[in-house]
């Protein structure tokens, strides 16, 4: 698996040599606060048949940090990074907010996405759920810790969640002076409100005809029975698989089940 800093996001690649193999690359887009990494599991499979791309959204990961980010701006960024990586239609796969990424790329350019995964997320308007995690990682003075479990220390004060706290430390990066978070928080807060709202039919949005598999966790409720009548106004081609036992980390708690359903449904 070779890493690599493109024009403009952050990409791994790996299973580069499947790019001639006739079968469409896949884009592999993470949730909030994550990385290209967080689906390096599910990376893995799909690269002895593929040829996989995982990207750093913008202001997450190694990516470039900006002021401006919505839903929008966002699969336009992964659009321009497909021009440059020099890719047509490609299978795309995306979790929560990547997840919302990936949809609004479908509906916004639907010549360029040939199968869509969404795991565990709706194209509906979210309520705020992270208000106490914004406030666990704001508190910190990363310039005056002194070592990470310092900081994870911190974190576990205002976020009770232990797989939170050590998803959200992934984030953390020593330096000369301190430490620093990887993903631009303040970015983040000041355009929360724009990552919770829903998709929509508009001018830039059509509908997405093309195979869709939405993937929920038993367990979460990001994905509810009444979402379902929006979802195929937008995709009708869609399809619903649950894992039983999951949360909103399926990805990571059932790989077995949750890569062999991404594997079929691109099959």
């Amino acid at each position: 698996m070779v890493m690599s800093v493109e024009q403009d996001l952050y990409v791994t690649r790996s299973g580069e040599s499947n790019l001639n193999s006739g079968k469409p690359p896949v884009i592999l887009l993470h949730g909030l606060f994550g990385m290209g990494r967080n689906l390096g599991t599910v990376a893995r499979v799909l690269s002895d048949q593929y040829a996989v791309f995982s990207f750093d959204l913008p202001n997450h990961g190694r990516s470039p940090h900006s002021n401006a980010m919505t839903i929008a701006s966002m699969a336009d960024e992964v659009l321009a990074m497909l021009d440059r990586l020099g890719l047509q239609a490609v299978n795309v796969l995306g979790h929560s907010l990547g997840g919302k990424v990936a949809m609004s790329l479908a509906l916004r350019h639907p010549s360029r996405v040939h199968k869509l995964v969404v795991a565990d997320i709706a194209p509906v308007t979210y309520a705020s759920q992270h208000d106490a995690v914004f406030t666990g990682l704001s508190a910190i003075d990363l310039q005056h810790v002194k070592n990470r479990a310092e900081v994870q220390q911190s974190l576990q004060a205002s976020i009770e969640d232990t797989s939170t706290c050590q998803f959200l430390m992934q984030n953390l990066e020593k330096q000369e002076q301190g430490f620093r978070w990887r993903m631009n928080l303040p970015a983040i807060i000041k355009n929360y409100a724009e990552l919770r709202q829903g998709l929509s039919l508009d001018k830039d949005h059509q509908v997405f005809e093309n195979p869709v598999l939405f993937i929920a966790g038993e367990l979460s409720d990001y994905i509810k029975p009444e979402y379902e009548a929006v979802t195929r106004t937008l995709f009708p081609n869609s399809a619903f698989e649950e894992i039983a036992g999951a949360s909103h980390w399926l990805h990571a708690e059932k790989p077995e089940v949750f890569n062999a359903l991404v594997l079929a449904f691109f099959e």
